[in-house]
């Protein structure tokens, strides 16, 4: 499987310094969650140290690790399609410091530079066409050693 690609190395320096421009830094404790499946995806954030664990709820309330993001990863994509709700869960493995960015004023710049906002939306693309990768590689892997869990 190829590696996963980086948000912010793959934008152009100008489009970088762009987004760049309306991050904040943040931090969330080991264990913290982050955010849970269907919420409100209004923000989004590029890991820069620790470790996050994104899961998916299956057969009832019983969690499945569909994917571990570490430095440089992006956490969260779900903001910039409607309906703009999580599709997955996500919870701190480790003290994670990170770079975190307003959906609605990521979008809003967008609409004054096409050229960012189709950048941006390639790259985010490919990671999740990765990201889709790891997560049936991980669900197959989880249904193979519990024997289906019973769903069919």
């Amino acid at each position: 499987m190829p590696t996963a690609l980086r948000l912010l190395p793959a934008l152009s320096p100008d489009h970088r310094e762009r987004l760049m421009s309306l991050a904040r830094e943040v931090s969330f404790p080991a264990d913290g969650k982050i955010f849970e499946a269907g919420g409100t995806a209004d923000r989004f954030w590029v890991v820069r140290s620790g470790t996050v664990s994104l899961h998916q709820r299956v057969v009832g309330e019983r969690r499945i690790s569909v994917a571990t993001l570490g430095p440089g990863d992006l956490l969260g994509w779900s903001w910039l399609f409607p309906p703009h709700h999580w599709d997955f869960g996500a919870e701190a493995f480790s003290p994670v410091r990170a770079y975190e960015f307003d959906a609605a004023e990521v979008r809003t710049l967008c609409d004054q530079d096409p050229a960012l906002e189709l950048s941006l939306t390639r790259t985010i693309a490919a990671i999740l066409a990765h990201r889709l990768e790891t997560t049936r590689a991980a669900l197959i892997e989880h249904y193979a050693r519990h024997g289906g869990g019973g769903v069919r």
